[in-house]
C-alpha cells in the first residue's frame, strides 16, 4: 500500500520534469538582440563557410532575423543580407550548429531566400 502511494506521489513530479525538459529543448526561439556580437560572429561564420564551399566572395551586410534551437549544442537559423562588393545585396537563410564549449561550429545550410531589387 505504501509503495503504490509513493508511486502516485512521484508520478506527477516525473511528468513535471519531463514537460520542463521538453519546454527548454527542440523548439525555435527568436533571438532578442540581432546586434549581439556573438550573433554577428555566427552570421560572419556562415558567410565565410559558404564562400569556401561555393568559391564566392559574399560579404555580410546585416542580420535581419534570427532564431535559436537547443540541441546537442545550439542551432542558429539566421536570415541575413549579403552581397559581393559593387553588386546587389540578396537575402539568405543560414543554419549554423554550434557547440560553444568545444569551440565547434558547422554550417548546416545556406540558402538564397530572395533577391533585392
Amino acid at each position: 500500500m505504501m509503495k503504490s502511494f509513493s508511486l502516485i506521489l512521484l508520478l506527477p513530479l516525473l511528468l513535471l520534469l519531463i514537460c520542463n525538459v521538453d519546454a527548454t529543448s527542440g523548439g525555435w526561439k527568436p533571438i532578442g538582440d540581432l546586434q549581439d556580437p556573438h550573433i554577428i560572429d555566427i552570421a560572419k561564420f556562415a558567410v565565410d563557410e559558404h564562400n569556401k564551399e561555393a568559391t564566392s566572395q559574399l560579404r555580410l551586410v546585416s542580420v535581419v532575423k534570427g532564431e535559436t534551437q537547443v540541441v546537442a549544442g545550439m542551432n542558429y537559423r539566421i536570415v541575413l543580407k549579403a552581397g559581393v562588393v559593387g553588386a546587389k545585396v540578396n537575402v539568405y537563410e543560414a543554419v549554423v550548429w554550434e557547440k560553444e564549449w568545444e569551440k565547434f561550429r558547422k554550417l548546416i545550410s545556406f540558402d538564397l531566400r530572395w533577391t533585392q531589387n
